[in-house]
């Protein structure tokens, strides 16, 4: 059966839309729209039915939809017979909240929601009766504590699993999008594919070959695509992933050096950031600034190889003479460190780089 389209419209100043549907009994209603749906349903007991996904639903009932995936529920009893059977939609764009996440690093998790959401995502009982708690917020006249009830509520999605529910099939025919396996399928899907699996797998060995197999591409194809959609190689992009993964890791816990760097999948027993040593870095600057206001970007993280073993480090430090030892070491007033060769300062950010594959 050919699903109805929807047409969803936003209020002016408002970036969700909230519908707080009760009725006698919900009715099969085949529909499909652009637009991510976020739908708990109360007071009742029926049949959910997600693409290709066929189930019995009950009482809080929690379901996120992605846009285009035909769906519906259908009612068939409800538990309390004095109160209504209960609905509540919050439909909100996934551009938007793509952007959100980009800007607010609070909401970078809901990346990764979005994506898992593709086959359309059931969430247990715990978290249904969570946003059912917050039923006065998203109810609330006022679009900002709806928005923030909103936020908080797929917040708290983001760090659960969730129940996938239709399969791969259903997801990419829905309104006629070409298969996985067909060649004229966008490339903006196949690259959230494989995103998709590097953000679940960085901290594993990863192999170009398998992550162009997830998009049914060439290594070159896909060498191609990130270029063109992320400005830099699939090396380089997995390479600063880790190295974030990293970053939080040496800032956020008391793990020796040589545990955090493995468990960003770095195989080196040894890690300096940003001319100074884990240790320097997690301690307090002369200013009173704490050591995490320090350049924790990803990429002042350099490796380099030495005889054949890859390292890590900010300066490269050669046989030690007599004359050298003896050299004084000048301070530098911006605080970073610095190595004293021959005589003269030699930042310590000046280090060379070396290729970083993808492992």
């Amino acid at each position: 059966m050919k699903p109805q389209y929807e047409h969803v419209t936003f209020a002016s100043g408002c970036s969700i839309r909230v519908y707080h549907r009760q009725l006698a009994r919900i009715p099969f209603e085949w529909h499909r729209h652009p637009e991510y749906e976020l739908t708990l349903t109360l007071n009742s007991r029926g049949q959910r039915f997600i693409g290709d996904h066929v189930a019995r639903y009950a009482d809080d009932d929690l379901v996120l939809v992605p846009p285009n995936l035909p769906h519906t529920w259908s009612s068939n009893a409800r538990i309390d017979r004095d109160a209504p059977e209960v609905a509540l939609v919050v439909w909100f764009d996934g551009d938007w909240m793509r952007r959100l996440a980009d800007c607010c690093p609070e909401y970078a998790p809901l990346r990764s929601l979005l994506r898992r959401a593709a086959p359309g995502l059931h969430f247990d009982v715990e978290t249904a009766r969570a946003m059912r708690a917050r039923l006065p917020r998203l109810l609330d006249p006022s679009p900002r504590v709806r928005l923030a009830a909103t936020l908080d509520t797929l917040a708290d999605l983001a760090e659960t699993g969730g129940e996938p529910l239709a399969t791969a099939q259903a997801y990419d025919l829905a309104d006629g999008a070409p298969s996985p396996a067909d060649p004229a399928a966008p490339e903006a899907e196949r690259l959230d594919r494989v995103l998709d699996a590097i953000d679940r797998h960085f901290h594993e060995p990863l192999r170009i070959d398998a992550l162009a197999a997830v998009a049914h591409l060439s290594e070159r194809t896909l060498q191609r695509l990130f270029v063109r959609h992320l400005g830099e190689s699939v090396g380089r992009y997995v390479q600063r992933l880790r190295l974030a993964h990293a970053c939080r890791h040496l800032v956020g816990t008391d793990w020796r050096s040589r545990r955090w760097p493995r468990a960003a999948a770095f195989r080196i027993p040894r890690t300096s950031i940003a001319s100074s040593s884990p240790r320097a870095a997690r301690r307090p600057a002369h200013t009173g600034s704490s050591s995490s206001s320090m350049a924790m970007h990803p990429t002042a993280m350099r490796p380099r190889s030495t005889h054949g073993h890859r390292r890590w480090s900010t300066a490269r430090i050669g046989p030690t003479s007599a004359a050298q030892m003896k050299t004084p070491r000048r301070a530098d007033p911006s605080g970073c460190r610095g190595v004293a060769i021959a005589g003269r300062e030699r930042p310590a950010g000046r280090s060379r780089r070396t290729r970083f594959n993808v492992r």
